[in-house]
């Protein structure tokens, strides 16, 4: 398709999506830069210039799928992916957009225009969501101890609590904790701020590298100036938010090189501020020099929302979208999606869009038609979970917290104790609580079924049958 075309159809896509509930800034923030660039095989191909953006419009990927299929085709679907070199163009564009006279513009609303680009070119060059502030962040007994401990980093950084490592299971606000610190950071103060993904930060390290096979056998080789701008780009800042610590586990060369950043930044009293799915001491293959430094500041956890707190965080989110509904349609959701936050926020903007399409109130009745093929039939716990292992064993629940040694047991008791940390995601320590086992053991018997997993079929094909059984429950 002529790309004059594909750009015509994505005009048309922005100009609905106005229309369909994304709030303004979200829209003017994140999917007014977005750039069409290919349409085949019923797939729209978007472009960003900012990475977050992709985790951003996460949340609104229904609303857009559906609008695209509205303006293209009922088969049409997009994808979206960050482009770096776009990425460049997008700032230089908007620094020249910063300096632009518009015609009879007054000299205070030029520099408010002018101050709210420059915020925007702030954030987007520290990589940071513009909605993800401390004012928005619903505080509840799951992440009061998180949120102070956030909150004092940001008000006295390097001073306190450095480096402050934050954990638990996903969706359910740290990296909202990591991009508030950023941005009260950025806002009240001249230091400079980098918040970033650590699988970003693998997959920047590895374009380092050039590839290249010497008789059937592939080596590397350092391009030693862009390892150098890359080493710059992080020694350079004062604030550094790593998400998502875990991605590193295995990756030897890249721990070793993180380690030297870690140990610049810290030296030299910068902050840093980590979160992870997990304790240090439960990502099994992380370089225990790492471990040691992420455990000597202060380690806190966020656990899932309460039921008053999931009601206040899909009230408070209505209000930031601009959405009007009773208290009821609130309640229906804290109820049904128990998790994280994320999914909470994902089941109101699947209402939102589907009272939107078919021109609907956003009732409890609406509610209950929009989410009910995603509304859990039971709670997943571990104790689910013993259920279902013993009785596709033939085993009592109860052998598999007890000792005995015998094969059939002990190896019911490890897959029950990985399918938990697997489809639950909860601490380690929280698994060896239920199951009576110290910390270790349950950590041996991950590490065991994994790996298992790689080579044993049987064990594989069990594994699959209990997750579709339980899956069941």
């Amino acid at each position: 398709m002529d790309i004059r075309e594909v750009e015509k159809f994505w005009n048309k896509v922005k100009e609905k999506l106005k229309e369909n509930g994304i709030p303004e800034l979200t829209f003017k923030m994140w999917i007014e830069p977005l750039k069409a660039v290919n349409y085949q095989n019923n797939t729209l191909e978007l472009i960003t210039p900012q990475q977050l953006s992709i985790n951003i419009l996460n949340e609104y990927g229904s609303v857009i799928r559906e609008t695209v299929r509205s303006v293209i085709s009922p088969e049409a679907t997009y994808t979206l992916n960050y482009d770096a070199d776009y990425g460049k163009e997008y700032i230089v564009s908007q620094k020249k957009v910063q300096t632009k006279i518009i015609p009879g513009q007054s000299e205070e609303d030029r520099k408010d225009a002018e101050a709210k680009q420059q915020s925007r070119l702030m954030q987007s060059e520290a990589n940071l969501n513009l909605n993800l502030k401390f004012e928005n962040f619903v505080v509840g007994d799951n992440s009061k101890f998180a949120y102070n401990a956030a909150y004092a980093v940001a008000n006295n950084p390097s001073k306190k609590f450095n480096p402050l490592f934050i954990y638990g299971a996903s969706g359910l606000g740290k990296t909202h904790l990591l991009q508030a610190i950023g941005h009260y950071i950025l806002f009240n103060t001249k230091l400079k701020v980098r918040y970033i993904r650590m699988e970003e930060y693998c997959n920047e390290w590895l374009k380092c590298f050039s590839y290249s096979d010497v008789n059937g056998v592939r080596k590397s080789r350092c391009n030693d100036t862009l390892m150098r701008k890359f080493h710059q780009k992080f020694q350079n800042i004062d604030i550094l938010l790593m998400d998502d610590i875990q991605f590193i586990e295995s990756r030897i060369k890249t721990m070793e090189d993180f380690f030297s950043i870690f140990e610049a930044l810290y030296t030299n009293n910068k902050q840093i501020v980590i979160a992870s799915d997990r304790l240090p001491r439960d990502i099994p293959k992380l370089d225990n020099r790492l471990r040691t430094r992420f455990e000597m500041g202060l380690v806190v956890d966020i656990v899932p929302p309460d039921y008053d707190t999931r009601f206040e965080i899909v009230k408070a989110y209505a209000i930031e979208r601009g959405t009007e509904a009773d208290d009821e349609v609130y309640a229906y959701i804290a109820q049904n999606f128990k998790d994280n936050v994320r999914e909470l926020k994902g089941a109101l903007t699947k209402v939102c869009a589907y009272a939107e399409i078919f021109n609907k109130g956003i009732t409890l009745e609406t509610a209950k038609t929009a989410l009910k093929l995603e509304v859990k039939k039971k709670e997943l716990t571990p104790e689910v979970i013993a259920k279902a292992v013993s009785k596709f064993f033939d085993l009592k629940p109860d052998e598999l917290k007890g000792n005995s040694r015998k094969q059939k047991v002990a190896l019911a008791r490890q897959i029950a104790i990985y399918l938990t940390r697997d489809l639950t995601q909860i601490s380690y320590e929280a698994i060896g609580n239920y199951f009576d086992k110290k910390h270790t053991t349950v950590l041996y018997s991950c590490e065991q079924i994994e790996e298992k997993l790689k080579s044993n079929s049987d064990i594989k094909e069990s594994i699959k049958e209990l997750k579709n059984i339980i899956k069941d429950i």
